[in-house]
């Protein structure tokens, strides 16, 4: 794996795991929060419904891996359609407050929760991966290499987001360079969907994938963009 990509996982834990950890607790619960951070978490909602509308409606028997799960909201409902879901996080903080929240039951479905990298090819194998917004800290180069290596270990599809270069993502991107902080969460690393789908396309792994479905899901100061990846 690329140092570039190590040195910004090492970033994104130390973020979500000590300085962020407890707003992204509240952000991911139903606890009041700021106008700001209520977009956020709108957005988040509609992304999550996003990715799992690209799924099968019923995922009984399919083994599912949710890459960077954070607090487990995504792979409580998959699980609730009958998935076997493998659920990680590089923040231990987060999977725990995700253990602390699994309700009792989730259907027929089940979530087995593990803290560590989610390029870790010794998860296993999957019918589908999903990766909400787990890779938007990343370069496009990056990406595209985990999406290589969950390719290989994947049998039906590949849902993620991305973070799509727009002028206000690029405008702040350009600020958090300049101007670095030290509690200030990893920079998003904004990407031309042309672009990202050229380096797919180019990569020998990912002869055997094609790009599908994609949506770009906006509110207030939540921006992402769903693709979905299929084999041929």
């Amino acid at each position: 794996m690329a140092s570039s990509y190590l040195q910004r996982r090492g970033q994104v834990e130390t973020y979500f795991d000590r300085t962020a950890a407890d707003a992204w607790a509240r952000l991911t619960s139903d606890a009041p929060v700021s106008r700001i951070r209520a977009t956020v978490r709108a957005g988040r909602d509609r992304m999550r419904a996003t990715l799992l509308d690209y799924l099968p409606q019923d995922l009984g028997g399919r083994r599912i891996l949710d890459a960077g799960c954070g607090t487990g909201a995504l792979a409580v409902e998959a699980a609730r359609r009958g998935a076997q879901v493998v659920a990680v996080d590089i923040s231990p903080t987060l999977v725990q407050l995700a253990r602390d929240r699994l309700p009792r039951q989730v259907g027929a479905g089940s979530v087995e929760f593990h803290v560590g990298d989610m390029f870790d090819a010794g998860l296993g194998e999957f019918d589908h991966v999903v990766a909400m917004d787990s890779l938007i800290h990343y370069r496009a180069e990056d990406v595209v290499t985990v999406l290589a290596g969950f390719g290989a270990r994947t049998r039906e599809s590949l849902v993620f987001t991305f973070a799509p270069s727009t002028f206000a993502l690029s405008v702040m991107h350009t600020i958090g360079r300049v101007f670095p902080r030290g509690n200030r969460a990893p920079s998003i690393e904004p990407v031309r969907q042309q672009k990202l789908h050229h380096l797919l396309a180019a990569h020998p792994a990912m002869q055997d994938w094609q790009p599908g479905r994609s949506e770009v899901v906006t509110a207030g100061f939540y921006i992402s963009q769903a693709q979905e990846l299929a084999r041929r």
